[in-house]
């Protein structure tokens, strides 16, 4: 067994409070690529097989991996034709800004799946989701902070 450095169990440690990457299991990486380099982000790193693609965000990735691929290497099938039970979200400092964001979502190929829109908790959202279906909700919550590193923070 393993120790940490300061002598306990590596078992016993408790698992880091984070989100290192997200992974995307896409159908077709050269159209899921196309759709968020047209979003505007840039990719940091790709391997020369053109077999995975990734974005660096603040804190942490986000990687396109073929689908197949992602099934075979995890061993699972995943989720059919609809949308997978999961939202990513991107906040954003102004309702104005959520709505130009998810604009050039739809402008990129993605599909409006929700227009911006007052929402009960008090903020405003909409929804867009990408060419594989991953459902991104973008929102203005006025009870959190968007610090200078893109940090996101609940007040």
């Amino acid at each position: 067994m393993t120790e940490t450095p300061d002598g306990s169990p590596e078992a016993s440690r408790p698992l880091d409070q984070r989100i290192s990457v997200v992974t995307l299991g896409v159908r077709d990486l050269a159209r899921a690529r196309t759709f968020y380099e047209a979003l505007g982000w840039r990719v940091a790193t790709e391997d020369g097989a053109e077999r995975i693609v990734a974005f660096q965000l603040p804190g942490m990735a986000l990687v396109l991996y073929p689908r197949a691929e992602l099934e075979a290497d995890a061993g699972v099938e995943m989720s059919g034709n609809g949308h997978p039970p999961i939202t990513l979200a991107i906040n954003m400092d102004t309702p104005e800004a959520v709505d130009a964001a998810l604009a050039r979502a739809t402008t990129a190929g993605g599909v409006l799946v929700k227009p911006g829109q007052k929402v009960f908790w008090g903020g405003y959202s909409g929804y867009f989701s990408d060419p594989d279906g991953v459902l991104w909700e973008v929102a203005h919550n006025p009870f959190a902070t968007l610090g200078p590193d893109g940090a996101f923070t609940w007040h």
